[in-house]
Protein backbone atom coordinates (compact mmCIF):
# COMPACT_ATOMS: atom_id res chain seq x y z
CA UNK A 1 0.00 0.00 0.00
CA UNK A 2 1.48 3.29 -1.33
CA UNK A 3 4.80 1.61 -2.28
CA UNK A 4 5.95 3.91 -4.28
CA UNK A 5 4.69 6.99 -2.98
CA UNK A 6 6.56 6.36 0.38
CA UNK A 7 9.37 5.19 -1.39
CA UNK A 8 9.49 8.93 -3.29
CA UNK A 9 8.41 11.27 -0.41
CA UNK A 10 10.90 8.83 2.01
CA UNK A 11 13.74 9.58 -0.10
CA UNK A 12 12.85 13.31 -0.70
CA UNK A 13 12.12 14.07 2.61
CA UNK A 14 15.45 12.41 3.83
CA UNK A 15 17.37 14.80 1.89
CA UNK A 16 15.82 18.02 4.09
CA UNK A 17 15.25 16.46 7.79
CA UNK A 18 18.40 16.92 8.87
CA UNK A 19 19.20 20.44 7.77
CA UNK A 20 19.81 22.83 10.19
CA UNK A 21 18.77 26.14 8.42
CA UNK A 22 16.33 25.97 5.25
CA UNK A 23 16.07 28.31 2.60
CA UNK A 24 13.26 29.23 -0.10
CA UNK A 25 15.09 28.07 -2.47
CA UNK A 26 15.92 24.46 -0.53
CA UNK A 27 11.99 24.63 0.20
CA UNK A 28 11.39 24.75 -3.30
CA UNK A 29 13.47 22.25 -4.54
CA UNK A 30 11.63 19.55 -2.15
CA UNK A 31 8.10 20.72 -3.01
CA UNK A 32 9.29 20.15 -6.65
CA UNK A 33 10.02 16.54 -6.17
CA UNK A 34 7.36 16.01 -3.42
CA UNK A 35 4.85 17.45 -6.15
CA UNK A 36 6.46 15.20 -9.04
CA UNK A 37 5.97 12.03 -6.24
CA UNK A 38 2.13 12.85 -5.84
CA UNK A 39 1.43 13.39 -9.56
CA UNK A 40 3.54 9.89 -10.34
CA UNK A 41 1.02 8.83 -7.80
CA UNK A 42 -2.23 9.55 -9.59
CA UNK A 43 -3.12 12.44 -7.25
CA UNK A 44 -5.61 14.85 -9.31
CA UNK A 45 -3.67 17.79 -10.15
CA UNK A 46 -6.56 20.61 -7.78
CA UNK A 47 -5.07 18.01 -4.66
CA UNK A 48 -1.36 18.35 -5.48
CA UNK A 49 -1.63 22.09 -6.50
CA UNK A 50 -3.64 22.98 -3.32
CA UNK A 51 -1.00 20.48 -1.25
CA UNK A 52 1.78 22.15 -2.53
CA UNK A 53 0.83 25.85 -1.54
CA UNK A 54 -0.19 25.12 1.81
CA UNK A 55 2.38 23.35 2.81
CA UNK A 56 4.96 26.61 1.04
CA UNK A 57 3.14 29.07 3.12
CA UNK A 58 3.83 27.10 6.30
CA UNK A 59 7.13 26.22 5.60
CA UNK A 60 8.38 29.65 4.67
CA UNK A 61 6.86 31.39 7.43
CA UNK A 62 7.95 31.82 11.34
CA UNK A 63 6.79 28.32 11.69
CA UNK A 64 10.03 26.91 10.25
CA UNK A 65 12.72 29.38 10.94
CA UNK A 66 11.97 30.05 14.42
CA UNK A 67 12.47 25.95 15.07
CA UNK A 68 15.72 24.60 16.24
CA UNK A 69 15.15 21.54 14.13
CA UNK A 70 14.09 23.03 10.82
CA UNK A 71 14.20 20.17 8.47
CA UNK A 72 12.03 18.16 11.21
CA UNK A 73 9.91 20.87 11.32
CA UNK A 74 9.10 20.73 7.57
CA UNK A 75 8.53 16.99 7.64
CA UNK A 76 5.56 17.98 10.57
CA UNK A 77 4.16 20.23 8.13
CA UNK A 78 3.82 17.41 5.55
CA UNK A 79 2.81 15.24 7.87
CA UNK A 80 -0.18 17.35 8.94
CA UNK A 81 -1.46 18.72 5.60
CA UNK A 82 -1.07 15.11 4.41
CA UNK A 83 -3.73 14.54 7.33
CA UNK A 84 -5.66 17.42 6.45
CA UNK A 85 -5.96 16.35 2.67
CA UNK A 86 -7.39 13.15 3.68
CA UNK A 87 -9.85 14.60 6.77
CA UNK A 88 -7.79 15.31 9.82
CA UNK A 89 -9.50 12.07 11.88
CA UNK A 90 -11.35 8.93 11.48
CA UNK A 91 -15.09 9.39 10.67
CA UNK A 92 -17.35 6.34 12.48
CA UNK A 93 -20.47 5.04 10.74
CA UNK A 94 -23.50 6.84 12.54
CA UNK A 95 -25.41 4.04 13.52
CA UNK A 96 -27.23 6.68 16.32
CA UNK A 97 -30.85 6.12 15.11
CA UNK A 98 -34.47 4.32 15.34
CA UNK A 99 -33.21 0.72 14.95
CA UNK A 100 -32.64 -0.53 12.11
CA UNK A 101 -30.06 1.75 11.57
CA UNK A 102 -29.93 1.76 7.28
CA UNK A 103 -26.89 1.66 5.26
CA UNK A 104 -27.24 1.98 1.59
CA UNK A 105 -24.09 1.31 -0.41
CA UNK A 106 -23.95 2.11 -3.99
CA UNK A 107 -20.64 2.26 -6.77
CA UNK A 108 -19.47 1.08 -10.50
CA UNK A 109 -19.60 -2.81 -10.95
CA UNK A 110 -16.45 -4.12 -10.34
CA UNK A 111 -15.22 -2.05 -7.62
CA UNK A 112 -15.91 -5.12 -4.31
CA UNK A 113 -19.30 -3.62 -3.35
CA UNK A 114 -20.69 -7.08 -2.56
CA UNK A 115 -17.86 -8.41 -0.59
CA UNK A 116 -17.21 -5.31 1.15
CA UNK A 117 -21.46 -5.16 2.31
CA UNK A 118 -20.27 -8.68 3.72
CA UNK A 119 -16.67 -7.34 5.36
CA UNK A 120 -18.90 -4.63 7.26
CA UNK A 121 -21.47 -6.96 8.26
CA UNK A 122 -18.84 -8.95 9.55
CA UNK A 123 -17.36 -5.91 11.31
CA UNK A 124 -20.15 -4.40 13.12
CA UNK A 125 -21.32 -7.74 13.98
CA UNK A 126 -17.74 -8.46 16.10
CA UNK A 127 -16.70 -5.12 16.81
CA UNK A 128 -19.79 -3.30 17.59
CA UNK A 129 -22.08 -6.11 18.64
CA UNK A 130 -25.00 -5.23 16.54
CA UNK A 131 -27.27 -7.59 15.24
CA UNK A 132 -26.68 -7.23 10.94
CA UNK A 133 -28.94 -8.03 7.89
CA UNK A 134 -27.78 -7.66 4.55
CA UNK A 135 -29.91 -7.41 1.28
CA UNK A 136 -28.94 -7.62 -2.77
CA UNK A 137 -31.37 -5.44 -4.72
CA UNK A 138 -29.17 -5.87 -7.25
CA UNK A 139 -31.50 -7.85 -9.75
CA UNK A 140 -29.19 -7.18 -12.60
CA UNK A 141 -25.81 -9.08 -12.61
CA UNK A 142 -26.39 -12.86 -12.82
CA UNK A 143 -25.72 -14.53 -9.42
CA UNK A 144 -25.32 -11.35 -7.74
CA UNK A 145 -27.92 -12.64 -4.86
CA UNK A 146 -26.28 -15.79 -4.08
CA UNK A 147 -22.88 -14.45 -4.02
CA UNK A 148 -24.42 -12.11 -0.87
CA UNK A 149 -26.35 -15.23 0.19
CA UNK A 150 -22.92 -17.51 0.09
CA UNK A 151 -21.04 -14.74 1.59
CA UNK A 152 -23.56 -13.68 4.74
CA UNK A 153 -23.68 -17.86 5.37
CA UNK A 154 -19.99 -17.77 5.67
CA UNK A 155 -19.65 -14.83 7.66
CA UNK A 156 -22.74 -15.65 10.10
CA UNK A 157 -24.92 -12.79 9.35
CA UNK A 158 -28.23 -13.18 8.25
CA UNK A 159 -29.51 -12.52 4.83
CA UNK A 160 -32.63 -11.55 3.70
CA UNK A 161 -33.73 -13.36 0.46
CA UNK A 162 -34.45 -11.37 -2.98
CA UNK A 163 -35.30 -12.43 -6.44
CA UNK A 164 -34.67 -10.85 -9.90
CA UNK A 165 -37.63 -10.74 -10.86
CA UNK A 166 -38.73 -7.80 -8.11
CA UNK A 167 -37.77 -4.21 -8.05
CA UNK A 168 -35.43 -2.91 -6.25
CA UNK A 169 -37.17 -0.53 -4.22
CA UNK A 170 -39.80 -3.30 -3.18
CA UNK A 171 -36.86 -5.20 -2.19
CA UNK A 172 -35.54 -2.94 0.15
CA UNK A 173 -38.61 -2.01 1.47
CA UNK A 174 -39.78 -5.50 2.53
CA UNK A 175 -35.90 -6.18 4.11
CA UNK A 176 -36.43 -3.02 6.38
CA UNK A 177 -39.36 -4.13 7.40
CA UNK A 178 -38.31 -7.23 8.08
CA UNK A 179 -35.25 -5.47 9.69
CA UNK A 180 -37.98 -3.85 12.40
CA UNK A 181 -40.13 -6.52 13.08
CA UNK A 182 -37.07 -8.84 13.76
CA UNK A 183 -35.41 -6.24 16.12
CA UNK A 184 -32.23 -6.02 13.39
CA UNK A 185 -29.73 -2.93 14.75
CA UNK A 186 -28.56 -2.29 11.28
CA UNK A 187 -29.66 -3.35 7.66
CA UNK A 188 -27.22 -3.10 4.76
CA UNK A 189 -28.63 -2.73 1.07
CA UNK A 190 -26.45 -3.96 -1.61
CA UNK A 191 -27.40 -2.06 -5.20
CA UNK A 192 -26.77 -2.62 -8.63
CA UNK A 193 -23.44 -1.36 -10.61
CA UNK A 194 -23.21 -0.74 -13.94
CA UNK A 195 -19.63 -0.21 -15.41
CA UNK A 196 -19.92 3.53 -15.97
CA UNK A 197 -22.60 6.42 -14.18
CA UNK A 198 -26.11 6.36 -16.51
CA UNK A 199 -28.83 8.39 -15.87
CA UNK A 200 -31.43 4.99 -15.65
CA UNK A 201 -28.92 4.13 -12.95
CA UNK A 202 -28.71 6.96 -10.69
CA UNK A 203 -32.49 7.15 -11.33
CA UNK A 204 -33.11 3.73 -9.72
CA UNK A 205 -30.88 4.24 -6.53
CA UNK A 206 -32.08 7.61 -6.25
CA UNK A 207 -35.80 5.91 -5.97
CA UNK A 208 -34.03 3.05 -3.41
CA UNK A 209 -32.17 5.94 -1.65
CA UNK A 210 -35.68 8.00 -0.90
CA UNK A 211 -37.89 4.35 0.61
CA UNK A 212 -34.49 3.67 2.33
CA UNK A 213 -33.52 6.20 3.96
CA UNK A 214 -30.33 5.14 4.97
CA UNK A 215 -28.51 7.03 8.18
CA UNK A 216 -25.46 6.34 5.92
CA UNK A 217 -24.92 6.17 2.17
CA UNK A 218 -21.87 4.48 0.97
CA UNK A 219 -19.79 4.68 -1.79
CA UNK A 220 -17.61 1.61 -3.18
CA UNK A 221 -14.41 2.71 -4.96
CA UNK A 222 -12.02 0.79 -6.20
CA UNK A 223 -8.18 2.31 -5.31
CA UNK A 224 -6.66 1.24 -7.72
CA UNK A 225 -8.19 3.39 -10.59
CA UNK A 226 -6.66 6.29 -8.94
CA UNK A 227 -8.05 9.82 -9.23
CA UNK A 228 -11.13 8.31 -11.59
CA UNK A 229 -11.76 7.03 -8.23
CA UNK A 230 -12.57 10.56 -6.82
CA UNK A 231 -14.18 11.42 -10.08
CA UNK A 232 -16.43 8.85 -10.78
CA UNK A 233 -17.57 9.62 -6.46
CA UNK A 234 -18.22 12.78 -7.52
CA UNK A 235 -20.23 11.96 -10.03
CA UNK A 236 -22.59 9.94 -7.70
CA UNK A 237 -22.13 12.64 -4.82
CA UNK A 238 -23.75 15.21 -7.29
CA UNK A 239 -26.68 12.65 -7.45
CA UNK A 240 -27.36 10.85 -4.00
CA UNK A 241 -26.60 12.67 -0.33
CA UNK A 242 -22.99 10.43 0.16
CA UNK A 243 -22.15 10.00 4.06
CA UNK A 244 -18.80 8.34 3.10
CA UNK A 245 -16.33 6.45 0.90
CA UNK A 246 -14.90 2.81 1.09
CA UNK A 247 -11.47 2.50 -0.72
CA UNK A 248 -11.26 -1.33 -1.83
CA UNK A 249 -8.12 -3.42 -3.54
CA UNK A 250 -5.78 -0.63 -1.29
CA UNK A 251 -3.56 -3.84 -0.99
CA UNK A 252 -3.18 -3.45 -4.70
CA UNK A 253 -2.57 -0.35 -5.17
CA UNK A 254 0.66 0.76 -5.15
CA UNK A 255 0.73 5.12 -5.94
CA UNK A 256 -2.48 5.97 -3.38
CA UNK A 257 -3.65 8.79 -5.44
CA UNK A 258 -7.21 8.08 -4.63
CA UNK A 259 -6.54 8.08 -0.65
CA UNK A 260 -5.13 11.54 -1.52
CA UNK A 261 -7.76 12.97 -3.80
CA UNK A 262 -11.26 11.59 -2.68
CA UNK A 263 -12.09 13.27 0.38
CA UNK A 264 -10.98 16.97 -1.30
CA UNK A 265 -12.76 16.25 -4.51
CA UNK A 266 -15.79 14.91 -2.93
CA UNK A 267 -16.02 16.75 0.45
CA UNK A 268 -16.91 13.22 1.69
CA UNK A 269 -14.45 11.35 4.16
CA UNK A 270 -13.24 8.14 3.71
CA UNK A 271 -15.06 5.42 6.10
CA UNK A 272 -12.94 2.26 5.72
CA UNK A 273 -10.27 1.17 3.38
CA UNK A 274 -10.59 -2.47 1.92
CA UNK A 275 -6.97 -4.31 2.36
CA UNK A 276 -7.49 -7.97 1.02
CA UNK A 277 -9.91 -10.56 -0.03
CA UNK A 278 -10.31 -11.95 3.20
CA UNK A 279 -13.90 -11.16 5.16
CA UNK A 280 -11.92 -9.53 8.05
CA UNK A 281 -9.86 -7.27 5.43
CA UNK A 282 -11.42 -3.99 6.41
CA UNK A 283 -10.28 -1.46 8.48
CA UNK A 284 -11.37 1.71 9.05
CA UNK A 285 -9.64 4.66 7.61
CA UNK A 286 -7.31 6.84 10.21
CA UNK A 287 -5.47 10.13 8.06
CA UNK A 288 -2.99 10.36 11.02
CA UNK A 289 -2.08 6.53 10.28
CA UNK A 290 -1.97 6.55 6.75
CA UNK A 291 0.18 10.04 6.44
CA UNK A 292 2.45 8.35 9.04
CA UNK A 293 2.58 4.98 6.80
CA UNK A 294 3.39 7.03 3.32
CA UNK A 295 6.01 8.93 5.33
CA UNK A 296 7.65 5.74 5.90
CA UNK A 297 6.79 5.80 9.75
CA UNK A 298 4.56 2.98 10.07
CA UNK A 299 1.66 2.79 11.70
CA UNK A 300 2.27 1.12 15.57
CA UNK A 301 -1.34 1.49 16.93
CA UNK A 302 -3.13 -0.15 13.94
CA UNK A 303 -0.39 -3.06 14.60
CA UNK A 304 -1.19 -3.12 18.30
CA UNK A 305 -4.72 -2.97 17.29
CA UNK A 306 -4.66 -6.08 15.02
CA UNK A 307 -2.12 -7.56 18.16
CA UNK A 308 -5.25 -7.26 20.62
CA UNK A 309 -8.22 -8.56 18.26
CA UNK A 310 -6.20 -11.37 16.63
CA UNK A 311 -4.23 -13.10 18.93
CA UNK A 312 -5.71 -16.06 20.47
CA UNK A 313 -5.10 -14.70 24.12
CA UNK A 314 -6.34 -18.06 25.80
CA UNK A 315 -3.38 -19.75 23.55
CA UNK A 316 -0.93 -16.97 24.27
CA UNK A 317 -1.68 -17.55 28.54
CA UNK A 318 -1.62 -21.11 27.55
CA UNK A 319 2.19 -20.78 26.16
CA UNK A 320 3.24 -18.22 29.00
CA UNK A 321 2.80 -21.14 31.58
CA UNK A 322 4.32 -23.77 29.52
CA UNK A 323 7.40 -21.33 29.33
CA UNK A 324 7.05 -21.01 33.36
CA UNK A 325 7.28 -24.44 33.91
CA UNK A 326 10.08 -24.79 31.65
CA UNK A 327 8.31 -27.08 29.17
CA UNK A 328 10.04 -26.06 25.99
CA UNK A 329 8.59 -24.62 22.87
CA UNK A 330 7.89 -27.83 20.18
CA UNK A 331 6.40 -27.73 16.66
CA UNK A 332 2.48 -27.39 17.88
CA UNK A 333 3.61 -24.39 19.65
CA UNK A 334 5.54 -23.17 16.68
CA UNK A 335 2.46 -23.92 13.88
CA UNK A 336 -0.02 -22.10 16.67
CA UNK A 337 2.33 -18.74 16.08
CA UNK A 338 2.68 -19.30 12.23
CA UNK A 339 -1.53 -19.20 12.46
CA UNK A 340 -1.59 -16.03 14.49
CA UNK A 341 0.87 -14.48 12.09
CA UNK A 342 -1.76 -15.51 9.53
CA UNK A 343 -4.58 -13.95 10.72
CA UNK A 344 -2.85 -11.00 11.06
CA UNK A 345 -2.44 -10.66 7.34
CA UNK A 346 0.73 -11.95 7.15
CA UNK A 347 4.46 -10.91 7.34
CA UNK A 348 3.78 -8.31 4.64
CA UNK A 349 0.84 -7.08 6.68
CA UNK A 350 2.70 -6.33 9.71
CA UNK A 351 6.16 -5.23 7.88
CA UNK A 352 3.78 -2.43 6.35
CA UNK A 353 2.64 -1.15 9.47
CA UNK A 354 6.39 -1.13 11.08
CA UNK A 355 8.49 2.10 11.16
CA UNK A 356 11.18 2.25 8.67
CA UNK A 357 10.40 -0.49 6.50
CA UNK A 358 10.18 1.28 3.25
CA UNK A 359 13.56 1.70 3.94
CA UNK A 360 14.51 -1.98 3.76
CA UNK A 361 15.99 -3.29 0.39
CA UNK A 362 14.12 -4.44 -2.35
CA UNK A 363 16.17 -7.63 -2.24
CA UNK A 364 14.84 -8.53 1.30
CA UNK A 365 11.32 -7.46 1.19
CA UNK A 366 11.28 -10.00 -2.27
CA UNK A 367 12.32 -12.78 0.65
CA UNK A 368 9.50 -11.95 3.04
CA UNK A 369 6.61 -14.17 0.96
CA UNK A 370 3.91 -15.57 3.25
CA UNK A 371 3.62 -18.11 0.83
CA UNK A 372 6.74 -19.57 2.97
CA UNK A 373 4.68 -19.26 6.15
CA UNK A 374 1.67 -21.49 4.51
CA UNK A 375 4.23 -24.19 3.15
CA UNK A 376 5.45 -24.12 6.80
CA UNK A 377 2.10 -24.94 8.15
CA UNK A 378 1.59 -27.75 5.38
CA UNK A 379 4.80 -29.40 6.67
CA UNK A 380 3.90 -29.64 10.50
CA UNK A 381 0.36 -30.56 9.32
CA UNK A 382 1.78 -33.81 7.89
CA UNK A 383 3.97 -34.95 11.32
CA UNK A 384 2.18 -37.23 13.59
CA UNK A 385 1.32 -35.47 17.37
CA UNK A 386 4.59 -37.14 18.09
CA UNK A 387 6.37 -35.84 15.73
CA UNK A 388 5.42 -32.49 16.69
CA UNK A 389 6.05 -33.09 20.32
CA UNK A 390 9.59 -34.18 19.39
CA UNK A 391 10.81 -33.34 16.49
CA UNK A 392 14.22 -34.92 17.22
CA UNK A 393 12.64 -38.32 16.35
CA UNK A 394 12.40 -36.62 12.39
CA UNK A 395 14.62 -38.59 10.44
CA UNK A 396 15.59 -40.01 6.65
CA UNK A 397 12.26 -41.91 6.28
CA UNK A 398 9.72 -39.72 7.98
CA UNK A 399 11.03 -36.44 6.32
CA UNK A 400 10.26 -38.13 2.96
CA UNK A 401 6.81 -39.09 4.48
CA UNK A 402 5.95 -35.51 5.56
CA UNK A 403 7.19 -34.50 2.16
CA UNK A 404 5.11 -35.92 0.65
CA UNK A 405 2.40 -35.70 2.68
CA UNK A 406 2.48 -31.81 2.42
CA UNK A 407 3.15 -32.03 -1.38
CA UNK A 408 6.62 -30.24 -0.40
CA UNK A 409 10.66 -31.70 -1.01
CA UNK A 410 12.92 -33.14 1.66
CA UNK A 411 15.03 -29.88 2.05
CA UNK A 412 11.87 -27.86 2.55
CA UNK A 413 11.33 -29.86 5.87
CA UNK A 414 14.83 -29.82 6.99
CA UNK A 415 14.53 -25.73 6.47
CA UNK A 416 11.83 -25.94 8.38
CA UNK A 417 13.32 -27.90 11.41
CA UNK A 418 16.09 -25.67 10.98
CA UNK A 419 13.77 -22.64 11.53
CA UNK A 420 12.09 -24.24 14.62
CA UNK A 421 15.66 -25.20 16.04
CA UNK A 422 16.38 -21.02 16.12
CA UNK A 423 12.84 -20.19 17.05
CA UNK A 424 13.53 -22.86 20.18
CA UNK A 425 16.83 -21.24 21.02
CA UNK A 426 15.46 -18.07 20.56
CA UNK A 427 12.21 -19.08 23.08
CA UNK A 428 14.92 -20.46 25.65
CA UNK A 429 17.07 -17.77 25.79
CA UNK A 430 13.77 -15.68 26.32
CA UNK A 431 12.93 -18.17 29.47
CA UNK A 432 16.39 -17.30 30.78
CA UNK A 433 17.25 -13.57 30.22
CA UNK A 434 13.70 -12.32 29.16
CA UNK A 435 12.66 -9.53 26.57
CA UNK A 436 16.51 -7.98 25.93
CA UNK A 437 17.64 -11.71 24.86
CA UNK A 438 14.82 -12.60 23.04
CA UNK A 439 15.17 -8.77 20.93
CA UNK A 440 18.83 -10.12 20.33
CA UNK A 441 18.20 -13.18 18.98
CA UNK A 442 15.68 -11.72 16.45
CA UNK A 443 18.25 -10.20 14.61
CA UNK A 444 19.30 -13.46 13.55
CA UNK A 445 15.70 -14.53 12.66
CA UNK A 446 15.55 -11.78 10.12
CA UNK A 447 16.05 -11.14 6.19
CA UNK A 448 19.84 -12.76 5.73
CA UNK A 449 19.92 -13.84 9.14
CA UNK A 450 17.87 -17.19 8.60
CA UNK A 451 14.28 -17.05 9.19
CA UNK A 452 13.62 -16.89 5.48
CA UNK A 453 15.04 -18.94 2.90
CA UNK A 454 17.63 -17.54 0.08
CA UNK A 455 16.23 -17.84 -3.33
Amino acid sequence: MFDNLTERLSSTLKNISGRGRLTEDNIKDTLREVRMALLEADVALPVVRDFVKRVKERAVGTEVSKSLTPGQEFIKIVQAELEAVMGDTNEALDLASQPPAVILMAGLQGAGKTTSVGKLGKLLKERNKKKVLVVSADVYRPAAIKQLETLASDIGIDFFPSSPDQKPVAIAQAAIEHGKRKFYDVVIVDTAGRLHVDEAMMDEIKAVHKIANPVETLFVVDAMTGQDAANTAKAFNEALPLTGVILTKVDGDARGGAALSVRHITGKPIKFLGVGEKTDALEPFHPDRVASRILGMGDVLSLIEDLERNVDKEKAEQLAKKFKEKKGFDLEDFRGQLQQMKNMGGMMGMMDKLPGMSQLPGNIKDQVDDKIFVQMEAIINSMTTKERERPELIKGSRKKRIAAGSGTQVQDVNRLLKQFTQMQKMMKKMQKGGMKNMMRNMKGMMPGGGMFPER
